[in-house]
């Protein structure tokens, strides 16, 4: 019984911050999407459904919503695949030195904050003129690409970019279930004549099905809302609005037009999906073997 009451009393802090951070913030946007809100108004008219009524009229909503969609797509899948076989490589090592090694290296970018990562690489590494990455197109005998100047390259400079700076998370959650994995079963394949692509195929992906779950769902979340790389490393959203992300159009929606309300609504349709996806890859994932 006192253990009932230090569990509940623990809790406590933990309940207070869910309700005061996420579910009151959830509750307060909901209410601001049925509203013509206006922070330097007094007086906020009800205005129902109009708000949502008008995302469907929006053309930059639409453009937003499909480059948000092909963004975490494609990143996503990219991510998920790069990170796994590099997760592989580095479990090959015998030496848990080299191991760790290599672990470092690739999270070394995901510990330099995402703004400066972004401001690096937008002066430094995608300029057309005397950029890293032209320079090495350059020197290979290929022309140069303009990054962030070029509607089509846009997002893919984007794209890269998060790459990099993101993958070294997963990298370490896949190395960290693969040593989860008993060494029994690579044996027992290897004695029936199994080769590498086989236990791989049979045995590694197969026992990693909650960290592949738990590391997909959690790179759906954080790439939906991504933001820092759309503001800093393009000018106003990129050419004809080939960087616009629903992020980046909520925060000019509320912060540059004040207009909360709609930006609330644009929002509200940002946490439907990732709420939709969230549940949908929680259904398709469930596993339920033991090891």
């Amino acid at each position: 019984m006192k253990n009932k009451k230090f569990v509940r009393i623990v809790l406590i802090p933990v309940f207070i911050h869910m309700i005061v951070f996420i579910i009151m913030p959830i509750v307060a946007g909901l209410g601001m999407s049925f509203l013509d809100y206006n922070p330097l108004r007094s007086i906020n008219e009800f205005i129902g459904f109009s708000n949502f009524e008008r995302l469907l009229a929006d053309d930059n909503f639409k453009i937003a919503l499909v480059n948000t969609l092909v963004f975490v797509i494609v990143t996503v899948c990219i991510n998920i695949i790069l990170s796994l076989v590099l997760a592989q490589l580095i479990n090959m090592f015998k030496s848990n030195k080299t191991r760790s090694l290599f672990r470092m290296i690739f999270f070394l970018p995901c510990v330099a904050p995402l703004v400066a990562s972004s401001v690096v690489w937008g002066k430094s590494i995608f300029p057309t003129v005397n950029g890293l990455a032209n320079m090495i197109l350059n020197a290979l005998g290929l022309s140069s690409v303009n990054w962030i100047g070029d509607p089509s390259m846009v997002m893919i400079s984007i794209i890269i970019f998060t790459i990099w700076a993101d993958i070294g998370y997963n990298v370490i959650l896949f190395t960290a279930g693969l040593d989860g994995i008993p060494k029994d079963y690579y044996e027992a394949a290897e004695l029936d004549g199994a080769n590498g692509f086989q236990k791989f195929r049979y045995i590694t992906v197969p026992l990693l099905g909650r960290t592949f779950a738990f590391v997909t769902l959690m790179t759906l979340i954080s790439h939906f809302q991504m933001f820092a790389q759309f503001s800093v490393m393009i000018l106003r959203n990129g050419p004809a609005n080939s960087g616009l992300v629903l992020t980046s159009y909520i925060y000019k929606t509320a912060f540059e037009t004040k207009d909360m309300g709609y930006a609330s609504a644009i929002s509200m349709v940002l946490f439907i999906i990732i709420l939709g996806i969230t549940m949908v890859q929680q259904k398709a994932n469930k596993v339920d073997w033991e090891y």
